[in-house]
């Protein structure tokens, strides 16, 4: 099927938000239909895709919109049905789900959370989507999250990494496939020990908004542990572009170490100044200055070009993996865009069809019904190998790839490589571990 042949609604405008508490109109309302918020009618099904089309992370949030659009595709029967074939699940047969033909509408998230909130509101009420899903930003992943618990629909979250997601603003209509700030922390630190030593100092620049502060803390938490020592840790505004007058100080502050905790275009903007300045050649404490980028993805790398050779970070998904999903959905991805998907896209095409696949599963759109059929569900063949959607907090859990900007790319595309593929028994947590404490899962909520 092509792009051509998608019903696209259009660009959701957003619009101002009344109130804490979602309201709904008497169409939406759960008394109204078939007990549940948007029940579809049968002959279609509409989706709701909410991703950053303009600002920080823009080129993220496009590439999630690309995906969005091939698992429509693929769902309803056409292309070479990607990752559907290699799903362990055999619930998907691409006639939809439950036999209704998969819509969708799109939303600009503007990568703010009110902007966020009005759009997927716009698309709950005015268009009858079911299912909310994308976000390339925690800000925007919490805000939406809670507002489809309000409104009684799935949220199935796209790019999102703080711990927060899954931790004190959990809740029961969530689900997020993509790993946290913890994780990457658990993975980086053991290499990093490694390849630095443990006598390092790091100076934090850290993202003002929930992702950064808990990626901090992670990244923090672990690498202290094995011995390093923080110096300082600095706030940047997420409108940040600049980044002159917070590398400046790192050279004259002991630090041996800069760990930009930056996602998107602010992380490529910082990397670029950070080597402006020269820390690349520097050196502190007798020690060669190193920095760390504690969350990569492919479309940073594309963009901080030859910056990121040699640095470590960590990704959820990478392009180069050899498992027969992440080759089924490069050759899918690749053959209709021109180019590997980012982790991004990989992420959005992987959450729709769990949701869709949990629908059929338990053979109803009820979201009460869809949250008993993901919670402790374990699955395999979507790229991450073995996967568990843990019902205590509806996080997922899989093997997660420490990665660097490779040396001596062969391609436009061949930025990143993969050092090590860190085991999910690395990286679980109890569900009250510190890092994750406050907040409540709740029970589901179907609109009534």
């Amino acid at each position: 099927m092509s792009k051509s042949n998608f019903s696209r609604r259009g660009v959701l405008k957003t619009g101002a938000i009344a109130g804490a508490g979602l309201a709904l109109p008497q169409y939406l309302r759960a008394d109204a239909h078939a007990g549940f918020t948007n029940a579809p009618g049968d002959s279609e099904v509409v989706l709701g895709f909410n991703v950053p089309q303009t600002g920080p992370y823009a080129d993220e949030g496009l590439d999630e919109l690309r995906a969005y659009e091939l698992a429509v595709e693929h769902l309803n029967g056409g292309g070479d049905g990607g990752m559907m074939s290699t799903f362990s699940s055999k619930a998907l047969d691409g006639t939809g789900i439950l036999g209704r033909e998969v819509k969708y509408v799109t939303g600009d998230t503007q990568t703010k959370s009110d902007a966020a909130r009005a759009s997927a509101r716009s698309m709950i009420e005015k268009d009858g989507a079911i299912m909310i899903t994308g976000g390339s930003s925690s800000g925007v992943a919490v805000a939406v999250q809670a507002l489809c618990q309000e409104a009684g629909v799935i949220f199935m979250a796209g790019l999102t990494h703080s711990n927060d997601t899954t931790g004190k603003d959990k809740r029961a209509n969530g689900f997020r496939h993509f790993f946290n700030s913890y994780m990457s922390g658990a993975a980086l630190a053991p290499v990093l020990a490694a390849n630095y030593g443990t006598d390092r100092k790091a100076y934090h620049l850290t993202a003002d908004y929930n992702w950064g502060y808990t990626t901090e803390e992670a990244v923090r938490s672990s690498t202290e542990a094995l011995g390093w020592e923080t110096v300082n840790a600095v706030k940047t505004p997420l409108t940040q572009t600049d980044f002159s007058s917070y590398i400046a100080p790192v050279l004259n502050s002991g630090a041996d170490v800069l760990v930009l905790n930056h996602y998107g275009g602010n992380m490529v903007n910082s990397l670029t100044n950070a080597v402006q300045f020269g820390l690349r050649e520097a050196q502190a404490n007798g020690k060669n200055f190193e920095i760390i980028v504690p969350l990569y993805s492919r479309l940073m790398a594309k963009g901080a070009g030859a910056n990121v050779k040699g640095i470590f970070g960590s990704t959820n998904w990478h392009w180069s993996l050899q498992d027969e999903g992440s080759k089924a959905f490069v050759q899918s991805f690749g053959t209709k865009y021109g180019f590997p998907p980012s982790q991004a896209a990989h992420t959005t095409y992987v959450q729709t069809l769990l949701y869709a696949d949990a629908v059929t599963r338990a053979g109803s759109f009820n979201p009460c019904a869809v949250v008993e059929a993901l919670e402790d569900f374990e699955f395999d063949g979507l790229g991450n190998g073995k996967t568990l959607y843990r019902g205590a907090d509806h996080q997922c859990f899989k093997d997660v790839l420490v990665v660097k900007g490779k040396e001596n790319p062969e391609n436009e595309f061949d930025l990143l490589e993969i050092v090590e593929v860190t085991p999910v028994e690395q990286v679980t947590y109890d569900p009250d571990h510190p890092q994750f404490q406050g907040g409540e899962l709740g029970t589901c909520n179907p609109g009534a």
